[in-house]
């Protein structure tokens, strides 16, 4: 067994070898649309915080116009009907054309993709290019592409997500300063960044409820994800189609603030067949990229789903991919068993069902589609030997300033020192920054919230009893509530640990001058 985990879209898109037009088994997605048409539009924009092309052109010359990251946008929307014509396959593939040309198209580019595709090229999809959007606001799906490659890599699970109702939103995958992607951290920063630039131009869309927004992505794409939701908190949800971060626990481990333990978000995580730890060894030979925490098994503080599409291999987790001969030719030796593409067909369709269910349950909130998950797949209707799947529920809390502060206003003020407690219990190395307690109870004591402000810096004074700071805000909190005495003795102990502080001084010389009066 071959399992190309990384950069199957990078190697095929550089052939250019036709398939077979005979082929019976080429592939068709075979779940109905949901309620709703669905509309595409394509959104040339820049992301420029960020520069992709260099001062100069390749020959030499100062380069003109635009030198930001350029981010060909699809957006799958939920649409009224109309006259218009759908895409083709052949119409997803020409878009490589200007993905990083705006308004330049270049014609040799993905000429390997179209000859690959040329089975398929004239079949019909179901998104029809700006067709009116239907009226109301929906949850945002936002789909991270595979090792560099198109935003279309699956565009048939997103069509299928906007046609229940769902706003889809993808782009390139591109590398940190060029077209192609980088097998390292630098390379999954850039798409991580890339999420969450979409998520912020989510918030311009008038159809997007921003409120409720999840993340998908396939093999690379499923670490960039994982990087994406670690740091950016309006991604509430993740979906990995056999996603790298599985494969590559080191480059998480080499990210430095992707804390998987730390994740309360649900995730639903699809499996390829039969990987195992030898297989890992053996095809990953890179202890840089191997060494470091699984972050399946670190998933405790959010619910985990994992999926295992026990016919599958990986490269059947993108649809444009099974329609592709070249990944054909070339992975005879990778299907499992006597699993054939048949059944790689019908696991696609069942693992869009799975997705769909997901986000109904954690987006839309929908409890029914909650009990369908948690059922097993023979009462679902899944066809016996083709997936299994695992819940695990979230456990407690996490030991995080987010969850400390959730669990504070859930609890109350009064009972801030337990909670601290038992997450330090849970994870020793648990502790949160002076800066961050103190910024809080400032806040607090700027709105007013005076119990509670004394509640939190008086927490900040036993975990940082050396600090002169902790006692200055913790005597501005007494003071402003009017209990001079105590505002008085943080001072004292604020000056004991400082001398030269001015501001203590200050201010314990004004509350000993009115005390006095």
């Amino acid at each position: 067994m071959r399992v190309k985990v990384l950069a199957v879209l990078w190697v095929v898109a550089l052939m250019g070898r036709a398939g077979s037009a005979q082929n019976p088994e080429l592939f068709r997605f075979t779940l109905p649309p949901g309620p709703h048409v669905v509309g595409l539009k394509v959104v040339e924009q820049y992301d420029r915080s960020r520069i992709y092309f260099p001062m100069t052109d390749d020959l030499g010359k100062p380069r003109g116009g635009e030198r930001a990251r350029p981010l060909q946008t699809l957006i799958w929307y939920p649409a009224e009907k109309s006259g218009g014509k759908p895409m083709t396959v052949g119409d997803y593939a020409n878009l490589m054309m200007t993905e990083t040309r705006f308004g330049k198209p270049d014609p040799g580019t993905g000429d390997g993709w179209r000859a690959a595709l040329k089975p398929a090229i004239g079949d019909p999809m179901w998104a029809v290019r700006d067709a009116p959007a239907a009226s109301g606001r929906f949850p945002v799906f936002i789909y991270a592409p595979s090792f560099g490659a198109m935003s279309w890599e699956n565009a048939d699970l997103c069509e299928f997500l906007a046609s229940h109702g769902y706003l889809v939103i993808a782009s390139t995958a591109l590398g940190a300063h060029g077209r192609d992607m980088t097998n390292d951290v630098a390379g999954i920063n850039a798409q991580a960044a890339d999420i969450s630039f979409l998520v912020g131009f989510a918030q311009t869309l008038p159809d997007a409820d921003v409120s409720e927004v999840a993340v998908g992505g396939f093999s690379w794409g499923g670490i960039a994800n994982l990087f994406a939701a670690a740091r950016d908190d309006r991604i509430g949800a993740l979906v990995c189609l056999d996603g790298s971060l599985r494969y590559y626990p080191g480059l998480v481990k080499q990210a430095g603030d992707v804390h998987p333990e730390q994740m309360t978000i649900p995730l639903i995580f699809f499996t390829q067949g039969e990987f195992t730890l030898e297989d890992q060894v053996r095809y990953l030979n890179d202890a840089a990229k191997n060494q470091g925490p699984s972050v399946l098994n670190e998933w405790t503080h959010g619910d985990l789903f994992t999926v295992h599409m026990l016919g599958m291999m990986h490269q059947e987790f993108g649809s444009m991919l099974q329609r592709n001969e070249d990944v054909w030719k070339h992975s005879k030796g990778e299907l499992k068993a006597d699993y054939d593409r048949e059944d790689g067909m019908s696991g696609y369709a069942w693992m869009a069902r799975y997705t769909l269910a997901f986000l109904n349950a954690y987006l839309k909130h929908d409890a029914t589609a909650m009990d369908w998950l948690k059922k097993t797949p023979a009462e679902n209707g899944v066809p016996k030997h083709l997936l299994s799947v695992d819940f695990r529920q979230a456990e407690g809390l996490a030991p995080t300033l987010e969850a400390f502060r959730a669990e504070v206003g859930r609890k109350g003020f009064d009972h801030a020192s337990e909670i601290y407690a038992s997450l330090k219990k849970q994870d020793a190395d648990f502790k949160i920054e002076e800066q961050a307690m103190e910024g809080w109870g400032d806040r607090l004591t700027s709105d007013r919230h005076l119990p509670e402000a004394i509640a939190i810096l008086s927490l900040n004074v036993s975990l940082y009893p050396d600090s002169s700071d902790a006692y200055a805000y913790l005597g501005g909190a007494y003071a402003k509530a009017g209990q001079k005495q105590q505002a008085i003795d943080s001072y004292r102990k604020a000056l004991e640990k400082n001398p030269e502080s001015e501001e203590a001084k200050k201010r314990l010389a004004e509350l000993e001058k009115a005390d006095s009066n």
